[in-house]
């Protein structure tokens, strides 16, 4: 098996990817089967376990400093290039094409989905574990294990939130193969501390989206893309 998995460059991310695109389809076919009672209870469910997974992540950085200049630094820019205005028009003509083409199946909650979901499978430490032992040459254990489990949580995320979730899957293939590409050329460059500070910068993110979720304040979280790049770079100097 592993020997058919080398053969293919940033092979475990496709199997990520593939099994979220399958674990979505599958929800979004139990969704149409779903009372609204149901979808809203399972709603606000998501919303209390992404704020946990957000805090747990969080609690994980060693250098403070680099988390809040990350954070603060990457929220401008995100802000002034208008990041989030871009995705949900984005996102939104996406879905309009899809319903001019017999899908029906959008939701409410299409932004809402997509961001939920590619916070929860990228931003995870096994994400960033998983493409890096991929990209150092190791068989992608970490990565076909992670593939079941987003498998299982897309069909429950897709169920919920929508269509947005089945998007997730492209972002999610960029981001861990570009990981894996650059852990290749990169070799011993990237510690464990920089991983730590990156999760924790994820955290916050997932607990902006989180209360967004929840309705207890609503952020624009996609603005705050920008912070998962500089972190990499303060991480280096601070």
């Amino acid at each position: 098996m592993y020997d058919f998995i080398d053969a293919i460059p940033a092979a475990g991310s496709i199997i990520n990817a593939l099994a979220i695109i399958a674990g979505s389809m599958i929800g979004l076919i139990i969704q149409r089967r779903l009372p609204e009672r149901i979808t809203m209870v399972a709603f606000q469910v998501i919303g209390l376990f992404v704020l946990a997974l957000g805090m747990q992540m969080t609690f994980q950085g060693k250098n403070i400093l680099v988390v809040i200049l990350s954070l603060l630094v990457g929220t401008i820019i995100g802000e002034w290039i208008e990041l989030e205005e871009k995705l949900q028009n984005g996102l939104k003509k996406m879905r309009t094409r899809m319903i001019e083409r017999g899908f029906q199946f959008g939701g409410d909650h299409l932004v809402e989905g997509f961001l939920t979901a590619f916070l929860l499978f990228c931003m995870g430490s096994m994400a960033i574990l998983g493409a890096f032992e991929e990209g150092v040459g190791k068989p992608p254990n970490l990565l076909l294990v992670k593939s079941m489990m987003d498998f299982v949580s897309s069909i429950a995320l897709a169920s919920t939130l929508g269509i947005g979730v089945l998007f997730s899957a492209i972002p999610l293939f960029i981001y861990q193969g570009g990981l894996t590409l650059g852990a290749f050329c990169l070799n011993g460059f990237i510690s464990d501390i920089m991983i730590d500070e990156i999760t924790a910068v994820g955290g916050v993110m997932l607990l902006g989206l989180a209360f967004s979720i929840l309705n207890l304040k609503q952020f624009k979280v996609f603005n705050m893309i920008p912070s998962l790049l500089l972190v990499v770079v303060f991480s280096l100097f601070l």
